[in-house]
């Protein structure tokens, strides 16, 4: 009797161990709409999405071509939806090429009544690749100024180019990151300009330089409670997990980046904090170069992401419709903003369809 008594308390014990990660599932409503779908009559590359909110509306802004990525003939594009994402309007053209440039999508920032979009101009056949960030502005959502480089705190423009929105930090300062030429070096940047379009400065870091490229690429950033600002970066050495640089001196200099715990996919990432300071990041943890399932991880601390959504799985990946250069199957490069209780994000399936998911915790 007593040995059948300790065999029900082991089971008791295994069932409850199984049982806990589960209980870390949080959850929540997930809802998603398609912002653009590829067809015959389209272009069929779609990447580098970007969403943002301003007066009500929310804007989604891609990269875009008839087939292929980063070719010539690459603009973006942008949509909008007035009824919190369940419907968007035909694409149009944010930035097209020019004869000696091609554009891809560089984010949004929102100062007051003002949103700027960034826009990357890739000059056409440089080697190594390399790109300067542009900006235009609006402020009723529909009339765009000219193309203006974005300037540095000398006053010269900005040799790198953006490619995630800039984290404002409670007192106003922007901080975010930039891939430098020659090549892709990446390099955190900070500014106190609230239109986030000149005085920016390269902060002190150090990043492992793997010739056209640094090994740190497409960062992120969120704060922990502490106010130390965590860059989390795709690591190209294909460790399949996210590297890691701090700042506690409001971005002016950050760490030398180590590899972290955190599996990753080897595609960007994203992060940030929802209102509570709650830390969050959306991305692909595969420790493989599937770009699925897409999941969003939650974290008190900043440290222990202990809370997961998962958004979008295998199964409902839809199968690749149209072929072309380095057209990854899967999720690819989600970005999220806040938006009131709201996590919106916008991400490609396939590299050719655009999509949109909304996350009420």
């Amino acid at each position: 009797m007593k040995q059948i008594k300790l065999l029900f308390a082991l089971l008791v014990v295994i069932l409850l161990t199984a049982a806990t990660p589960d209980k870390q599932r949080t959850k929540a409503t997930v809802t998603t709409t398609s912002v653009f779908h590829a067809t015959e009559g389209s272009d069929h590359y779609a990447n580098g999405v970007v969403m943002t909110v301003f007066k009500g509306k929310l804007y989604c802004m891609w990269q875009s071509s008839p087939k292929d990525e980063d070719t010539d003939d690459t603009w973006v594009a942008y949509s909008t939806s007035s009824d919190e994402g369940k419907t968007w309007s035909k694409p149009a053209a944010l930035a097209l090429p020019t004869a000696t440039d091609y554009c891809t999508s560089g984010g949004w920032l929102v100062n007051g009544n003002t949103l700027t979009a960034y826009i990357d101009l890739w000059q056409k056949g440089l080697e190594p690749r390399g790109g300067r960030t542009y900006f235009m502005t609006t402020t009723d959502g529909r009339t765009w100024s000219q193309l203006q480089p974005v300037l540095m705190a000398d006053g010269t423009p900005m040799q790198g180019v953006l490619e995630q929105d800039p984290y404002r930090l409670k007192d106003g300062r922007l901080i975010g990151a930039a891939h430098f030429m020659p090549g892709l070096h990446v390099c955190p940047i900070y500014t106190d300009d609230p239109h986030g379009v000149s005085g920016w400065n390269k902060a002190r870091f150090e990043a492992e330089d793997k010739g056209k490229t640094s090994r740190e690429i497409e960062p992120s950033q969120y704060v922990r409670p502490d106010g130390t600002l965590v860059m989390l970066f795709r690591d190209q050495n294909s460790s399949f997990r996210k590297l890691v640089s701090y700042s506690t001196d409001r971005g002016v200099s950050f760490t030398k980046p180590v590899l972290t715990d955190y599996i990753d996919g080897r595609t960007k990432q994203c992060a940030g904090n929802l209102p509570d300071g709650t830390a969050f990041m959306v991305s692909c943890p595969s420790g493989s170069k599937e770009r699925w399932p897409l999941v969003l991880q939650l974290s008190k601390d900043g440290k222990t992401f202990d809370k997961t959504i998962t958004l979008r799985t295998k199964e409902e990946l839809p199968p690749r419709r149209y072929e072309g250069r380095y057209k990854t199957l899967g999720y690819s490069y989600p970005k999220a903003f806040v938006w009131g209780n709201k996590l919106v994000i916008g991400y490609s399936i396939n590299k050719e369809d655009v999509a949109c998911t909304i996350v009420e915790p």
